[in-house]
């Protein structure tokens, strides 16, 4: 059987909850996740003016990336995770391509972010090959940006 991927907007705060909850799990992560409880809380405001894309394996939800709204231009993109068992399919780079679309799409000129190189060499190589630019270092966690002009 073909496994089917689709990304899609996702307004279901509970399965976003849960995607959420799982990647703050991962060990090394920790440090991504300050003031969690209030983000989870609320995430439709905190992600106001931005989108929380999940990518649905065969209807499951096993993906999901989000996209918050810095200023007008600006947009960062957060949450990057991919179920374990689901990696290496591909889907990071389909999730990261949805969300740099839809910020796109929402208006914004540049999407940024930061990433820990050492808990998540898979991804920071990936955003490498995919485009996006080195803008500092500290402490072990990189700063990234891409221009969507």
């Amino acid at each position: 059987m073909v496994n089917s991927f689709e990304v899609k907007e996702c307004y279901d705060t509970e399965v976003v909850k849960k995607l959420f909850t799982e990647y703050s799990q991962i060990k090394g992560a920790e440090s991504c996740f300050v003031s969690f409880d209030k983000e989870l809380n609320d995430l439709t405001g905190y992600y106001s003016g931005g989108a929380i894309m999940v990518g649905y394996e065969n209807d499951n939800p096993v993906a999901c990336v989000a996209i918050r709204k810095i200023n007008d231009t600006t947009c960062e993109g957060k949450r990057l995770f991919i179920k374990p068992e689901y990696r290496g399919n591909g889907y990071a780079r389909i999730m990261i391509k949805a969300m740099t679309d839809k910020a796109s799409e929402i208006g914004f000129k540049e999407v940024v972010f930061t990433t820990k190189p050492e808990v998540m060499s898979v991804g920071y190589g990936l955003y490498k090959r995919m485009g996006f630019e080195e803008l500092s270092e500290e402490n072990g966690t990189v700063s990234m940006r891409i221009d969507l002009g």
